[in-house]
């Protein structure tokens, strides 16, 4: 078998991107998964983006990234949220046919130069000389690379659970991958954690009565993912139909009664489960448990595809027996008479807890061994495309010999998320929210490409034309930007203040107004809104620039590997066993570890000042 730059372990959101990144940096990758036609399974909500999420999405398609475009050929339903908030927290979201989302992946991946794709199941590693030079499989293929990523989702020793019943799984209808968690621990010496998630169940559409649901309708124009127009995407598989409805119903107190009376059935109070499931998406029984003051629950019936008969039951993930499932939906108003056509179930799994990786996604032991996604302990497809995009990057500039990089907390929520997870104890599945974010008024959805197109560039990950395209969009910007604000108008204002009265949303001028004529087309449109945004909160900007500058003063001041904390006097026994157990890489870093006071900060940058004299 062929020697590859770069294998790739797991073909779903984070293995995907981390492929196609590998691969956009001229690198010979292979993509191993178990099964080749689950590449990229939407194994919970059928539905990509929403709050921080859709900001990711944006991320990864400025850094030429494959989310956005699939999921513009895949939508069959589009809403950007938080519209009647500021425009820092407006987030997109699309619901997708996930049959055409898998198949558009797997078209893209298949088509896409320097890749080649196998099923198989990856069971150990090839280590010579205390560096992982390579794979072994089941099928005992021994595979040669350069670096390896591991995007092995919940599938590491995953176990399946339906009420009391449990047994060995990777998801419904997929194997665990049981060797492969064994050979991290044994043949590589990394501790393992374990945890869980859940999904709810799919509801048959010709059993449920829509006519008392609250209707949510699609908006009636799609604002496209992708920053890139159609003669720069790939030709894919596209849905059906674009405009399909979701509907809103509330939780009964019939639904209450039947959870409260069938608990000791759940394996999450019977003691079964061991793993900490996620505080932000808990399971139906654990909303009625921890919150008993909110007598009823908001509930989504999302569909799965244009070409399919399932409905996604969005909020009412469960890990109780089907039949007990069964009796939770019947409560339902509209599902009186449903039928579930797949039940509900909760999943524990292995993670790699991160504070044995860095921020580049590189493990801190074997440093041409990468892990992106639910491994790293987090959740959702975006977190997981986002670390997929920069551990396939930094497994190639690894590879090359060149140093890892990655987009700062400052720059981009791929950022914060990489940050976080450096520096927070994950003891529950991570997930990004926009209040993660101490500049998010920087970091907004619209605004992706011109944060993060010039480094992806840089860093071999965007292709050329994709790059003269942001430059030419760029330069419009900044020719109509510089325009406004350097003429002045009536009362000693200029054309960039009087933009900041107008919606963000609104049309595009006609050419007398403003004296601005921009081209009635998707570019002109980008420009015209950037400008308002940025003509609304400028003085908002200017101070929270302010306070990046001052961020990246103390991002700036390296701490060294081996630094040795003991040498600090002054230091708490938490913080200094904090800052042994996650070796920050800088000073900026330290600050954000939970228990690190600025006291702390300040007694370690008197130290790194006296190293540096």
């Amino acid at each position: 078998m062929k020697h590859y730059n770069c294998v790739v372990v797991g073909a779903g959101h984070a293995g995907c991107e981390a492929a196609f990144a590998a691969a956009r940096m001229g690198a010979q990758v292979l993509l191993i998964t178990f099964n080749m036609d689950h590449i990229a399974q939407m194994s919970c909500n059928p539905a990509i983006g929403g709050i921080a999420k859709g900001q990711v999405v944006r991320e990864i398609d400025a850094m030429g990234g494959a989310m956005a475009m699939v999921t513009e050929a895949a939508s069959i339903q589009f809403r950007m949220l938080n519209r009647t908030k500021g425009a820092a927290v407006w987030s997109p979201r699309a619901q997708c046919d996930k049959s055409v989302y898998r198949t558009a992946m797997k078209q893209l991946l298949e088509n896409t130069p320097n890749i080649d794709i196998l099923q198989s199941e990856v069971t150990g590693f090839i280590v010579e000389n205390d560096t992982i030079r390579g794979v072994t499989t089941h099928l005992q293929d021994t595979i040669y690379c350069d670096s390896v990523v591991l995007t092995t989702g919940t599938s590491l020793n995953g176990k399946l659970h339906y009420g009391l019943m449990n047994f060995p799984g990777g998801r419904a209808g997929d194997d665990p991958s049981c060797k492969l968690s064994d050979a991290l621990q044994n043949q590589l010496g990394i501790k393992i954690g374990r945890l869980k998630t859940g999904t709810p169940p799919r509801i048959l559409d010709k059993t449920i009565d829509f006519s008392g649901l609250q209707l949510q309708p699609s908006e009636p124009e799609f604002e496209e993912f992708s920053f890139w127009n159609m003669g720069l995407r790939p030709a894919l598989a596209t849905a059906r139909r674009r405009h399909l409805p979701c509907y809103m119903l509330h939780t009964t107190d019939a639904t209450t009664d039947v959870v409260r009376a069938n608990l000791d059935k759940s394996p999450m109070y019977s003691g079964v489960i061991k793993g900490i499931g996620t505080r932000y998406c808990p399971s139906f029984e654990d909303k009625i448990v921890r919150f008993p003051q909110h007598p009823y629950h908001l509930l989504f019936l999302e569909p799965e595809g244009a070409d399919t008969g399932e409905y996604y039951l969005n909020g009412f993930s469960s890990s109780l027996p089907p039949e007990v499932q069964r009796k939770m939906v019947n409560t339902l108003p509209g599902l009186e008479k449903a039928v579930i056509s797949r039940y509900a179930y909760a999943i524990e799994y292995d993670f790699i807890p991160p504070e044995q990786t860095e921020r580049s996604l590189r493990n801190k032991r074997w440093n041409n061994l990468f892990t992106a996604g639910q491994i790293n302990g987090t959740s959702g497809y975006e977190e997981a495309a986002g670390q997929g995009l920069i551990a396939g990057m930094n497994a190639v500039r690894c590879a090359m010999g060149k140093e890892a990089v990655f987009p700062g907390r400052d720059r981009s929520y791929i950022g914060v998320m990489l940050d976080d997870l450096s520096t927070k104890e994950i003891v529950e599945p991570y997930r990004l929210f926009t209040s993660r974010a101490e500049y998010r008024l920087t970091l907004r959805q619209e605004n992706a490409d011109l944060r993060l197109c010039r480094s992806a560039y840089e860093w071999g990950i965007l292709p050329e034309n994709k790059y003269r395209s942001f430059l030419q969009y760029e330069k419009m910007l900044n020719q109509f930007k510089s325009h406004c604000k350097s003429s002045k108008v009536s009362g000693g204002k200029t054309k960039f203040d009087l933009l900041r009265d107008i919606p963000v949303d609104a049309p595009l001028p006609r050419s007398a107004e403003f004296g601005i004529e921009l081209p009635d087309n998707r570019m002109g449109k980008r420009v015209w809104r950037e400008l308002l945004v940025e003509a609304k909160y400028d003085g908002y900007l200017q101070r929270e620039q302010i306070e990046i500058e001052r961020l990246q003063k103390i991002e700036n001041l390296a701490i060294p590997a081996d630094f040795d904390y003991s040498t600090v006097r002054g230091l708490c026994n938490e913080s200094r066993q904090k800052l042994l157990k996650i070796r920050p890489a800088t000073l900026g870093q330290a600050g954000r570890i939970d228990g690190v006071t600025p006291a702390d900060i300040a007694l370690l940058q008197v130290q790194l000042k006296k190293i540096k004299e």
